[in-house]
């Protein structure tokens, strides 16, 4: 399959696509818990996206875009059988997975369930028992169900306005799962930064292993460029070459929502550009 070539764009929810793009030299290497980086187009942002499945036979990738910014808009709106400008990958280090005792309970909030989807099949396959944290909005925006139910030992869906599992929120029910008693070897989260944040606090109070996945600005993905820098107990790392999982009570997770949050004024004028720009063209 020609790499690069949008092969299917399908949503899965309201503004999250799932995209089955060309890319053999990928699919053959790629790991759980690695990504790629893309650009859209010529003009358009390097933007990293975690690699879902792969299909080594086929030649595909599966990754999920959420419609936020201007870039994901912007790939969310090539046609099928387009081309992407560039596809470098894969990126970044694998999970490190390793026989546990206990459960290894994974906390996921929106989109990042699909990063959490690989890394939590891969510990399946390993032999370890899996429980799955699933929390959204709303049922509406759950994706990856199915699949994550059918591996899972055990799933527990919770949304902000109760419309699906529980009513409540990921740390609720990561708490209740501690103060049961459940032997918990590890906990892996992905998801928003303030989510990952809050969770860290929990599982340190119980000294109970956490690790996170990060998602961070990326430019050149070698760690030359500096723009993926987090700051990991004391030190610098960069997201691109040395993640993308950390320690998650080793991150500084006031950086980390300072530095997310620098260019938002930037962003929103490049979005509204956009969408000016495909009005202007008869496509808004």
């Amino acid at each position: 399959m020609e790499k690069g070539v949008i092969i299917a764009t399908i949503e899965v929810a309201p503004n999250i696509f799932k995209m089955i793009i060309g890319a053999d030299d990928i699919a053959k290497r790629i790991k759980a818990g690695q990504f790629i980086i893309l650009m859209a187009t010529e003009r358009g942002e390097r933007i990293p996206l975690t690699v879902a499945e792969s299909d080594s036979c086929q030649g595909t990738i599966t990754i999920f875009v959420q419609r936020a910014g201007k870039s994901t808009c912007e790939l969310a709106d090539m046609c099928e059988y387009s081309k992407l400008y560039s596809l470098s990958g894969p990126n970044g280090r694998a999970s490190e997975i390793e026989k546990t005792e206990g459960s290894v309970v994974f906390v996921c909030g929106g989109v990042g369930t699909a990063v959490m989807y690989p890394v939590l099949k891969a510990n399946k396959e390993f032999g370890n028992k899996v429980i799955a944290i699933m929390g959204v909005k709303n049922k509406e925006l759950l994706i990856l169900r199915d699949e994550i139910e059918k591996i899972s030992d055990q799933t527990i869906i919770c949304t902000d306005d109760g419309s699906a599992g529980a009513k409540g929120f990921t740390t609720d029910i990561l708490g209740e799962f501690i103060k049961s008693g459940m032997k918990i070897s590890k906990v892996i989260v992905a998801g928003p930064p303030i989510m990952m944040k809050l969770v860290a606090e929990i599982t340190r109070k119980y000294a109970i292993p956490t690790v996170a996945s990060l998602v961070t600005i990326m430019i050149d993905g070698t760690g030359m460029c500096g723009g993926c820098r987090v700051e990991i107990n004391g030190g610098s790392k960069f997201v691109c070459c040395d993640g993308p999982e950390f320690d998650a009570h080793q991150v500084n997770w006031g950086d980390l929502l300072l530095r997310q949050r620098i260019y938002t004024g930037e962003e929103k004028i490049s979005l509204e550009r956009y969408k000016e720009e495909r009005r202007c063209y008869g496509q808004g």
